[in-house]
């Protein structure tokens, strides 16, 4: 049989041609071919964990640090970097007068996103959000963080859209066609051709848990979530496991998406506050000198950022849940924008920053290269494995560093200020469920939407949920935040189809979950 136009056969199997291509690992490729899934690749390290926050571009929090390939500076110390708006004028980087993301909503849609690849002003007239920055001023923690550990001033995003794809990307080194935070493509595509890390894990007895501040990351991927329910943990539960020296082989920790969020319009130094608490519960524990944390954040969020990404290797042969048009022309070959990334351990390089090309996936490679993992796709296959930023001889950093104290005002926030200091949620125990959780009455959703139909490539707007914070719109101008996100209204619409669906039969999970959706009115793929 014909392999196809654009593809080969290789070893019996039809790819594209690119990924014959000499040096191009394949899915299924362990770091050390000679030796077994799940032999130990790293015993320096028995402890990885990540922690991946909210959309902002590397410029937009880092972007006047004192290293790294941040802004081109005037001789008055301010960006001369800048975009044309529409009527012609040069919009330049500037300083955000407040802590809290106000005015329009910037947007990572899949068509501004690539509209940004060609230096296209996505906003309107008078829109210049987007070019906003926060400074050291703003972000005292972060900065501090960035000259003490290693820095990478070359992450880019795994996509160039939205939360949703990129947060699956991190998890399974692909977004199975997804483009968009969208629940239920979500819901009709629970799982990933090749399994996810978590599969990986499970299938060799490697610990892992999922720590939530209010939903998991892995509700992106609802039958695993379903077939796993019993590793998914509270935020509180981390505190305490860090504390008690009691962490698993690999943790992922999932900030707040209704609070403590970064994602535009909240308060960032809340974020900032939580993101601290976090990394000072890890430097604190006794699991600390065998721990190795990566820090970063899921997409750019719609903020400017001067490097244009670079083209990258598609994970598959999915593609992208477009229609051309009204959507651009696109595939899952290039990066999105670079993001904040920090490696944190005590064998990360001093003061180091690395400009080796890395994406999500990179931490899968890592994991990957630790327990000798197959690779799930040809994107985490052929990442780098972020050893460049380590020295596991020297262990500069044994001694856990006292790092600045996070921006947050001593009084709390100004935009939000019904959200408390995040120091004040305390360490608790897991304590087993007596029963399996049971489906009783629903929870409530979301009431449905008046606006227009959105391109498969759009965000959606925020919505309003009974029972939540009130709701802010796109062009939320006051001076309180008390919205809340479009991702948090679709992880919640997510965990409350999750909630209704008998855990103990994953397989049926897409079905029960699809058919839920259809009862609430709302479209299924």
């Amino acid at each position: 049989m014909a392999a196809g136009a654009g593809m080969v056969m290789v070893n019996g199997l039809r790819v594209p041609a690119w990924a014959a291509a000499a040096g191009v690992r394949p899915p299924g490729s362990r770091p050390d071919p000679s030796r077994p899934e799940g032999a130990e690749g790293l015993p320096q390290v028995e402890h990885i964990i990540i922690y991946m926050q909210e959309n902002h571009s590397y410029d937009s929090y880092l972007g006047m640090l004192d290293r790294g390939d941040g802004y081109t500076l005037d001789a008055a110390g301010k960006p001369t970097n800048s975009v044309l708006d529409p009527a012609g004028k040069a919009i330049k980087a500037f300083r955000s007068k407040e802590a809290a993301q106000l005015g329009h909503g910037v947007s990572q849609s899949w068509n501004a996103t690539h509209r940004s690849f060609e230096g296209q002003w996505i906003g309107t007239v008078g829109d210049d959000n987007a070019m906003k920055y926060w400074d050291e001023s703003y972000l005292p923690f972060y900065y501090d963080l960035a000259r003490t550990f290693v820095l990478c001033d070359r992450w880019f995003t795994s996509a160039p859209c939205q939360t949703y794809p990129n947060r699956r990307y991190l998890q399974a080194a692909t977004s199975v066609g997804l483009v968009s935070t969208d629940t239920a493509a979500v819901v009709a595509r629970p799982d990933a051709p090749n399994g996810t890390i978590w599969d990986r894990l499970n299938d060799h007895g490697i610990s892992w848990l999922d720590y939530g501040f209010d939903l998991h990351d892995v509700l992106l991927f609802p039958n695993v979530y379903a077939a796993n329910g019993d590793k998914m943990r509270s935020i509180q539960n981390f505190l305490h496991d860090a504390a008690a020296g009691t962490l698993p082989q690999v943790s992922i920790v999932s900030p707040g998406f209704e609070r403590y969020t970064e994602e535009n319009p909240h308060d960032v130094q809340l974020g900032e506050a939580f993101g601290a608490m976090v990394i000072n519960a890890v430097m604190d524990s006794p699991n600390w000198d065998k721990t190795v944390m990566f820090f970063t954040y899921d997409e750019h969020g719609g903020y400017y950022d001067h490097v244009s990404p670079p083209a990258a290797i598609a994970p598959d042969s999915i593609k992208p849940d477009v229609t051309v048009p009204p959507d651009l022309p696109g595939a899952f070959d290039r990066y999105g924008f670079r993001v904040p990334g920090y490696v944190i351990s005590p064998f990360a390089k001093a003061d180091h920053v690395s400009s080796t090309v890395v994406d999500h996936t990179s931490i899968l490679k890592f994991i990957e290269t630790k327990f000798n993992l197959g690779a799930m796709t040809y994107r985490d296959a052929n990442a780098d494995d972020f050893l460049d930023t380590l020295d596991f001889d020297a262990a500069p950093h044994r001694e856990p560093p006292t790092l600045a104290r996070p921006g947050l005002p001593a009084s709390g926030s100004v935009s939000e200020p019904d959200v408390a200091n995040p120091l004040t949620i305390k360490p608790q125990a897991y304590v087993a469920p007596a029963t399996p959780p049971t489906a009783t009455t629903p929870p409530p959703t979301a009431p449905p939407s008046s606006a227009p139909p959105l391109g498969p490539g759009e965000a959606p707007p925020a919505v309003a949920v009974p029972g939540a914070l009130a709701l802010t719109g796109p062009s939320m101008v006051g001076p309180t935040v008390v919205g809340v996100s479009a991702v948090a209204a679709g992880f919640i619409a997510l965990a409350a189809h999750q909630r209704l669906l008998a855990r103990a039969d994953a397989s049926d999970a897409a079905a029960q979950a699809a058919q839920h959706l259809r009862d609430a009115g709302d479209p299924v793929p």
